[in-house]
Formats: structure tokens, sequence, C-alpha cells
């Protein structure tokens, strides 16, 4: 017998035999009522002890094998991966994951021979899933990371990797068990044509010492329709979520609907737009240009336009000293688009500009016979994902492996608890701390 969150015990069989049901059958379409009953029906047999015991570790596969694939937390970004593994060949959606109901029922539309599960840990014991999506809210990254490591699974990780310092260094220890299965983590643009132009202009020698990286990340939206908020369906109920799965290791809460929904309002759960969108363009010049973590950070800023009970800043401006001795900084708003997304790496020698292509800039005062390069490589649209496959058949390092993802998660980190604490915060190397 397993005790679940909402404080029913049930028999592990029972529940399994629920979820199996609910993923063969399909009768969630009938009248609301019937959806309604079903729901019930569903999430009250879901039960959360499950056995220790989890699969071997999965072997490289060979050239021409399918990879069938699980994803936990196929949301909005969920279900975006979802249509990039279905572009790739000889791939197969096998099982969905997810704790409300209508995000299963979503995913069923998509992919309607594959599994569905409330409860993530079914699906890791799942012996025909061989690589898992993990798309789901920050705070649980480390969570479903480890647990799918310790199944044997590949693992593809939604940005930002780690929520927390203690997180990282848990999802390391887990890595370094199971290096035999291939960690790719969601920094797309590191599978970018740009990597190589970018590489091929700084290696050059024509850029001279680099000294600051200049970065911007700015949106806007039409009055009344603030950044990322999302509609709360009268369905997000007790009933549908299964709201102490959600929480995980974050402060426990009465059942919140917004908090759900809108869980990046939420230090809780969020990194805000440092985890969202300041990763991305840390992890592509960390590729690039090998940047370790940062020796001290400073954020500041503030909620200054959206006043809709969201925690996390919409306007911010992070600085970021590396051992390097080049100093990153990043500014990020969400009332005026005018500087879009933008990165500027700046030598004595010259600028590598990135934007919609990259673009070498001689400084004319020390180069003044060089002149302006771009960049010509391509990406296809689901080149991450498919370098994810590509690399579990070859066994080659991903283009964004583990350790891209774990600098970044401690940089963005520090950029948190910067804005938190209200001062700035250095790292320890020794300790590998934030102090």
């Amino acid at each position: 017998m397993f005790r679940y969150g909402l404080g029913v015990v049930y028999n592990r069989d029972d529940s399994f035999n629920a979820l199996t049901t609910f993923a063969a059958q399909g009768k969630m379409k009938a009248s609301m009522s019937s959806t309604r009953d079903s729901r019930r029906l569903f999430i009250g047999k879901v039960a959360s002890g499950l056995a220790g015991t989890m699969a071997a570790p999965s072997a490289v596969l060979g050239a021409n094998e399918r990879i069938r694939v699980g994803i936990i937390g196929p949301g909005d970004r969920g279900m975006q991966l979802v249509r990039e593994v279905m572009s790739c060949p000889n791939t197969e959606m096998a099982a969905f994951a997810d704790i409300y109901t209508r995000r299963l029922e979503d995913a069923r539309r998509v992919a309607p021979d594959a599994k569905t599960y409330l409860d993530y840990r079914y699906l890791l014991e799942d012996k025909n899933v061989d690589a898992v999506l993990i798309a789901t809210p920050q705070h649980l990254h480390c969570e479903h990371f480890v647990a799918a490591l310790e199944a044997g699974k590949h693992v593809y990780q939604e940005k930002t990797m780690a929520f927390t310092v203690d997180h990282a260094k848990r999802m390391r220890a887990a890595y370094k068990k199971r290096q035999k299965q291939v960690v790719q983590i969601g920094h797309q643009s590191c599978s970018s044509g740009m990597v190589a132009d970018s590489v091929a202009f700084a290696n050059s020698g024509k850029l001279g010492r680099i000294t600051a990286i200049e970065a911007h990340m700015f949106r806007n939206t039409p009055h009344g329709k603030p950044q990322w908020s999302r509609p709360v369906y009268p369905d997000v109920t007790p009933e549908n979520v299964l709201w102490n799965q959600f929480l995980g290791e974050a402060p426990k809460r009465d059942f919140d609907a917004n908090r759900y929904v809108n869980w990046r309002f939420f230090w809780d759960y969020s990194g805000g737009n440092v985890y969202e969108n300041m990763c991305h363009q840390l992890s592509f010049w960390y590729k690039v240009l090998n940047l370790q973590i940062p020796k001290a950070v400073t954020m500041v800023g503030g909620v200054y336009l959206w006043k809709d009970g969201r925690e996390v800043p919409d306007t911010m401006h992070v600085a970021m000293e590396h051992p390097e001795e080049i100093l990153f900084s990043w500014s990020s708003g969400f009332g005026n688009n005018h500087l879009g997304a933008t990165e500027d790496v700046l030598g004595t020698d010259g600028t590598i500009s990135k934007n919609s292509l990259i673009r070498f800039t001689p400084q004319k005062v020390n180069l003044p016979n060089e002149k302006e390069m771009v960049g010509q490589a391509t990406t296809p649209k689901n080149a991450h994902m498919q370098n994810f496959f590509d690399s579990i058949r070859s066994g080659n390092e991903p283009n964004c492996p583990f350790d891209i993802g774990y600098r970044v998660s401690i940089a963005c980190r520090m950029a948190v608890e910067s804005y938190r604490q209200g001062r700035t915060i250095k790292w320890d190397t020794t300790r590998e701390e934030i102090v």
C-alpha cells in the first residue's frame, strides 16, 4: 500500500492498472461530466510510492535503430520538443507523463499510441522508453534528471539545467555515475551553425584581447497582455492536478491554480528571465569561448511594468565578472523590443556580433585594412534534437554537454541570489559555493 499526496492510500497494482487503462482506452472524449468522472477516477488511483529498482543503463543504439522517447512535462515548451522529436527520422514518441490531466489528453491527440502517466516514475519504469525529455518547471529539474539517469535513460534536459547550486551538484553526482548515457542540455544555440562561424572568427587572431561581452534580450507585448501570463482554466483543480508532486522540494502551500499555471512568476519554482533567456545567451559564448563560472555577479532591476503579482523582475541588468578577465553584461526587459536579442563580443582588434547571423567587424584603429566578414553556416530547425539522437546512436558527446549546463546554471543562480540578497555574489572555486 502506498500513500498519495491527497491523503488517500491505494494499492500500487491498482494505480498501475488505472494508468495503463487510461493510456489504452482513451475514453475521455465523452461529455464534460463523464470527463470529470474519469479524471477523478484516474487521479484518485495514482500512487506516489514506487519500487527503488530501476533499469540497467541504456546501451549505445545502432545507427539505424529506432529511438523511443518519453517526455516528463508536455506543456507548451514540452510539446514544442515533442514536435521536434517527431520531425527526426526513426524516432517514436512512446510515453507522456504530466501531473495535469488536460495535458495528457492533449498529448494523446498528437501521439495516440503513446502511453500516458500521471506519475513520471511509471514512465521511467517503462522499458520501451530509451530516452527522456524533461520539460518541467525549473525547481523539479533535479528530481526528474536524477531519477531518469538512475532509470537508465538518455536525457534531454530543458534549460536552465539546475535550479540551485545544491541541485547542480546532485545532478553532477548522478551524471558521473552514468556517463555512458547521453545528456543533452536544452540550449539550442549550441547546435547552431553560428557556433562554427563564431569559433572561426574567435580563433582567427583578428579579434585581439577580449575584455567585454554586451548582451540584450528585450521584448514587448500589447497593453493588457503581460509577458508569460497564461490563462487559468476552470479545470485546474486539486482533482486534476497532482499538487504535491508539483511542489516537490518547494515550500508547502495549499493548492493555488495561479501558482501552478503561472509558475514562472514565482521564486519558489522559477529563476525568472535569467533562467529563461540569459541562460541561452550565456551558453552560446560559454561553448565558443569556454568561459568558466563567474568570479562575481551583480544583478539589479525590479518589477517595473507588470504589477500582476509576479515576484521575478520584468526589467533587469546583470554584470558577470569572469576569471578570464571578461565582463559579461546582460540587460533585459519586457516593455520595449527595440534592442531585441543581440550579443557583441568586444575585442581590441574586432567585434563578433550575433543577431540573426554572425558578423565580424574590425576595429579600424588596430586593423585598418581588415574587412568585415559574415558567417555562412545554416541551422535546421530540429538541429539540437537531432544531435541528441545522433549522440545516442554514436556515443559521441552532444553539442551541449552536461558541463556547459552546469556552468551556466551556477552563473544564473549567482545572478538570482544577487538580486534577491541585494549584493554582489561571489563564487568560491575551492568550496564550490556561493559566498
